[in-house]
């Protein structure tokens, strides 16, 4: 019986379709404006109808052989039809208006079928979401007695297609999820794309790269809110802390930095700042800390964190190396010594990344800057015109991540007869002493010999006026 009532329905449907034409189906959601497009070999001379519903139906648009027009100004169509040439427009499509659409043309009698159905997509729960939470997208549609439904398929916001089911599907919400999903309706070789948006609340993504920096260099460490988060967002979803750690590269011991107040206006609070100071105004969401200079201290990893209420934590690490030269024996040396300098972290360099030296201009290797990419240069006799300030910079591809900076003093070499002159002097010195102090000695003497001389009673009474 079942198969019966199903050959009956398709009997029907045929016997429409040769009377009719084929039947135009367009899918619309809700609010959207739909075109229902009339076929190109209708001429001009003839006169043309839009129906709804029944071919003696409400009556929405006409055009004569005079190639005038007009729509229908009736009760919920009023302001919202109008033709192109002769194809139907319908703007903000209410509910009521899903269904069924003639075009009929008086020169031949024929009838186009229009079928506008409805496109329904849904985002459960709503957005925002944390990551981790469930995500289930649904994308549905009416269906015709007698026709195929249509082709369902979902795009996530990098374009990829998701085949696990048709019309609805379920993920975990991570930063991936974020963005437009499109639910493509495929029937009939002709698609219908319908776009949501989905709110994944995370940090925008840390640097691929360690942050490089020096004693010579400004230090960053980048840590910020996604343009499309608001702190509203936020604090709907009960966020109840901002944080900053570091963990040394020295102890792995991690050390609180800073913690932000959410109350308004949003403030650092300094649990010690390793003189690091946070970016001003967090309300523009940036939360990223920064230093004038860098130190050797500063090499670890930099933990900035979001704290929820239902225990979600989201976090980005940034890895801070410090790039500095090493110069052995020295910054200060003779000309004429060997000097080993050595431009790294305390890591070697991933193979990305080159090095490159910048001497003196006067020094004697200014000419061969192209050729020292190595981390270590040795130049076996300095020359006073290797004194001044070397640079090393770290490159990767056509950007400069950071440069250090050190100092050499040379001094000249001493010839022999420097070494004479030095010597002679020392002796001059010396012998000027030792004159000295003999004069002194026979000064000492011929004082003490005139004491003598003035003074020859054993017991001399001294100066005044006496009774006899």
């Amino acid at each position: 019986m079942r198969n019966v009532i199903q050959s009956v329905v398709l009997l029907l449907a045929a016997v429409l379709r040769s009377k009719t034409g084929a039947v135009e189906v367009i899918y619309a959601q809700v609010g959207e404006t739909a075109t229902l497009k009339a076929p190109g070999d209708i001429s001009q001379t003839e006169y043309v109808y839009w129906h709804f519903e029944r071919e003696d139906g409400l009556q929405l648009a006409w055009r004569n052989n005079m190639r005038g027009s007009g729509t229908t100004s009736v009760g919920p169509w009023k302001d919202r039809l109008s033709l192109s040439d002769i194809s139907l427009i319908i703007k903000d499509i209410q509910q009521n208006d899903f269904g069924t659409f003639l075009l009929k043309r008086t020169g031949d009698h024929r009838l186009t079928t229009y079928k506008l159905l409805k496109l329904t997509v849904s985002v459960n729960p709503p957005s925002p979401l944390l990551p981790g939470e469930s995500l289930s997208l649904s994308c549905s549609t009416q269906t015709l007695p007698g026709l195929k439904g249509p082709e369902i398929q979902w795009l996530n916001p990098s374009g990829g297609k998701d085949k696990k089911s048709q019309g609805s599907i379920t993920v975990r919400a991570t930063s991936q999820e974020n963005g437009q999903w499109t639910c493509v309706v495929t029937y009939d070789k002709k698609e219908k794309k319908a776009i949501v948006s989905v709110t994944v609340l995370d940090l925008s993504p840390a640097p691929l790269h360690p942050q490089y920096t020096s004693k010579s260099c400004p230090l960053t460490i980048p840590c910020s809110l996604p343009a499309h988060i608001s702190w509203d967002q936020l604090k709907a979803k009960e966020i109840q802390d901002v944080r900053w750690h570091f963990v040394p590269e020295s102890d792995l011991i991690p050390q609180s930095l800073f913690s932000l107040s959410l109350e308004d206006p949003l403030t650092w609070k300094a649990d010690q700042n390793r003189g690091l100071r946070p970016v001003p105004d967090p309300k523009k969401k940036d939360l990223s800390l920064t230093r004038n200079r860098g130190t050797e201290e500063d090499e670890g990893d930099y933990v900035c964190a979001l704290v929820f209420k239902n225990g979600v934590t989201l976090n980005r690490t940034v890895h801070v190396k410090v790039l500095q030269i090493i110069a052995s024996p020295g910054t200060e040396l003779i000309s004429g010594q060997q000097l080993n300098l050595t431009c790294s972290t305390d890591h070697p360099l991933p193979s990305d990344l080159q090095l490159k030296w910048f001497p003196p201009e006067q020094s004697s290797l200014s000419s061969l800057t192209s050729d020292h990419h190595l981390a270590h240069l040795t130049i076996p006799e300095v020359g006073t015109g290797d004194g001044g300030k070397w640079r090393c910079e770290l490159w990767q591809s056509n950007a400069r991540l950071t440069s250090a900076e050190i100092t050499l003093k040379i001094e000249p070499k001493m010839s022999s007869w420097m070494l004479v002159v030095i010597c002679s002097v020392t002796v001059i010195v010396i012998l000027l002493l030792i004159l000295a102090f003999i004069l002194y000695r026979r000064r000492q003497q011929k004082m003490t010999h005139l004491r003598r001389r003035l003074c020859k009673c054993k017991t001399p009474k001294p100066k005044g006026f006496y009774r006899t």
